[in-house]
């Protein structure tokens, strides 16, 4: 006889959500993720009357979780699709991409699809491959990630977006946590923080799955039959970064003590509320290169001094679609 689920309980259960002991049918583990999406996003003011979602999508399991929970809380005129392409050989997004550009349209919101290749120059394998011929200690995942939050950013800008929504889940926050903490970085710290933002930077970042497991993500994609990417990026079992170290140990630490990330996470929230709004004070200084906005230890961003280091001084800096679908009417 199977176990009914503790919510309804009318529908066999199929889910155990160890942090509260719930055993959940699919219908209502979905609509749990939903709930506590927009409770998040209410609770700290994520989304204001007026605003412009930029919303970034990779076509992952937090990305689809992110799109969903977004276009059925706000409307489909309020949001916008941005997905990268990285360039990396065998590494098939524009593929995925295209079926994330399908089911976007099913909630009417439009999808920019933009390669690394076209904004930098060189692709994340180019400049990966620059910087192991020079070499250069910086992993794939060091270039692939600052240049997309480059890209992220001032493609919002471009859009005239508001806001730039990322799909970073419960377990991205805890790890972003501990190396913050590990490196002493009390300013990370507090840009982790839900309420903190800077005002010279037109764009705010929001991350409304912020309180979600990974796991859970995981769940909900499987559950609502979502097209995820199949193929690994060919630089995921290059040696160990800091990140990975603390994801594997996380883990362990969330198996023995379910609700030990949230309770950390949660604990930083109620301790920094009042200097998390102190960071919109902090002065930020313009690149001497580009122009960007970066930290104010620094006179030229870490994607330029990244890219001089690899001996690419030219940088496009450009904006340009590689194709758009459009929503329908």
């Amino acid at each position: 006889m199977s176990v009914l689920c503790d919510r309804c309980g009318s529908r066999p259960a199929s889910v155990f959500q160890a942090v509260s002991g719930l055993r959940l049918c699919s219908e209502c583990f979905v609509e749990d993720i939903r709930v506590r999406v927009r409770f998040e996003v209410e609770r700290w003011g994520m989304v204001e009357a007026g605003d412009v979602i930029l919303l970034a999508l990779s076509g992952g399991k937090d990305s689809y979780t992110l799109l969903e929970s977004m276009a059925l809380n706000f409307k489909a005129s309020r949001l916008i699709g941005l997905s990268i392409i990285e360039g990396i050989p065998g590494y098939n997004r524009e593929d995925d991409v295209r079926f994330l550009i399908e089911t976007a349209r099913g909630y009417g919101v439009d999808i920019h699809v933009v390669r690394v290749s076209d904004y930098v120059g060189l692709s994340v394998y180019d400049m990966a491959m620059r910087a192991r011929s020079c070499g250069l200690n910086v992993s794939a995942c060091t270039f692939c990630g600052i240049s997309r939050r480059r890209i992220m950013h001032d493609y919002a800008e471009q859009l005239g977006a508001s806001k730039l929504a990322t799909a970073h889940n419960l377990d991205d926050e805890v790890q972003t946590l501990i190396i913050n903490f590990l490196r002493g970085d009390i300013v990370g710290l507090l840009k982790l923080h839900p309420l903190s933002y800077t005002r010279e930077d037109r764009v705010r970042r929001i991350k409304p799955l912020r309180k979600i497991y990974e796991w859970e993500t995981a769940t909900y994609a499987m559950i609502r039959g979502f097209h995820l990417q199949s193929t690994e990026c060919m630089f995921i079992n290059e040696n160990p970064t800091l990140r990975a170290r603390i994801r594997f140990e996380i883990y362990d630490l969330e198996r023995k003590m379910p609700g030990i990330l949230l309770r950390m996470l949660e604990l930083i929230d109620n301790l920094l509320v009042d200097e998390a709004r102190g960071v919109s004070k902090i002065k930020l200084n313009r690149c001497a290169k580009c122009g960007a906005l970066t930290s104010t230890s620094r006179s030229i961003c870490k994607l330029c001094e990244l890219l001089e280091e690899i001996s690419f001084t030219t940088p496009l800096y450009r904006l340009k679609n590689r194709f758009q679908l459009i929503s329908p009417s």
